[in-house]
């Protein structure tokens, strides 16, 4: 999910897929991730509409609307919780949401000892591209038959461990 802030560095150890483990847990991400882009587009929608409500006002306490407009404001603050709450499920299994609204997912992985991330959108029938660490969406390559990915167990480590923007 996208930010305009710049938000802090945090070391983790993240899980190293192969594109078939990935693949494993594609029903359990893809209906994570279908319900974080359901949620993710409403509320996008909602706080448009509220801010052309609004129109860059705060909230007036005369105005005969103020007490739905306050309670519109209470469901997107807990549609909001919701929306992180998808993000850790996305993060506990070891994937690291990209955009909440295209559902945009990487897996992290080794390619020759390189570390690389395991590509998925929503929509596609698997994990079926990876990209450079920094190339991002746009850097996509298709995953080759030959391509020679590691796991945990044949490189010998559990996990990957770098600094993480938290999004």
């Amino acid at each position: 999910m996208s930010s305009s802030k710049t938000l802090p560095k945090r070391t983790v150890h993240r899980k190293i897929f192969t594109p078939a483990e990935a693949n494993a847990t594609l029903p359990l991400v893809r209906a994570i991730v279908s319900d974080l882009v359901d949620l993710s587009c409403e509320l996008t929608e909602r706080r448009q509409r509220l801010g052309l409500l609004l129109g860059g006002k705060a909230a007036n306490p005369r105005d005969p609307y103020h007490e739905e407009l306050v309670q519109v404001q209470k469901d997107m603050e807990k549609d909001t919780l919701r929306l992180r709450e998808y993000v850790e499920e996305l993060r506990a299994l070891g994937v690291e949401p990209k955009s909440g609204t295209e559902g945009l997912v990487d897996f992290p992985a080794l390619l020759n000892g390189r570390k690389v991330f395991l590509c998925w959108k929503l929509g596609e029938s698997r994990v079926l591209f990876w990209h450079d660490l920094e190339a991002g969406y746009v850097g996509r390559q298709p995953v080759q038959a030959d391509s020679e990915f590691q796991s945990e167990e044949e490189h010998g480590t559990h996990g990957m461990v770098g600094d993480v923007r938290q999004n």
